[in-house]
């Protein structure tokens, strides 16, 4: 039986496609995937312990009502002891 991969006793030249063809599906592959992916995610590479951005952050969110005037001063203080006791300070910097 005379095949492509059969060429006088030997593999021939035909073999030398595979590794190309399989290079080329893990790169389509790879490239889809990083594609479809949802924007701000990094993928399970990433750091389990890394913080979330300051902008997402619970404290960053009670510094932006108090600041448009949603919360008076006396709740914005006592919310924030809650969000110290529970998460503690993102940082030195500050609340919000």
């Amino acid at each position: 039986m005379n095949t492509l991969a059969d060429w006088d006793a030997g593999p021939g030249p035909w073999i030398l496609f595979f590794p190309l063809i399989w290079a080329v599906v893990v790169i389509g592959v790879v490239t889809v995937l990083r594609r479809t992916a949802p924007r701000g995610r990094r993928g399970p590479w990433s750091a389990l312990g890394e913080a979330r951005p300051s902008g997402d952050s619970p404290v960053a969110v009670l510094g932006r009502r108090f600041a448009s005037g949603e919360i008076d001063e006396d709740e914005y203080w006592r919310r924030l002891s809650v969000l110290d006791e529970q998460f503690g300070r993102p940082g030195k910097g500050g609340a919000a």
